[in-house]
């Protein structure tokens, strides 16, 4: 009976587009400042993110651009 039942059914799709939010300017405001502060532990987590990959490319790739002299000491002939 669950199988006919099944069978039976039709799937229906139904499309919606949004043309438009009406929200109160101050709600919006909130809202943004909300969206501000949360973004914040994202740029730091994103920060250390670039941060290790850019020491795990100077660690690999540092003595073909040359930074291996770059913290000598620097001795003048004379």
């Amino acid at each position: 009976m669950d199988e006919k039942k099944s069978q039976d059914e039709q799937k229906v799709v139904v499309t919606c587009q949004v043309t438009d939010i009406r929200m109160p300017f101050w709600s919006m405001v909130v809202f943004m400042v909300k969206w501000v502060f949360a973004s914040i532990p994202a740029m730091i987590i994103f920060s250390l993110f670039a941060g290790l990959i850019m020491a795990v490319l100077s660690v690999v790739f540092g003595s073909i651009w040359g930074f291996h002299g770059m913290f000598r000491e620097v001795r003048f002939p004379f």
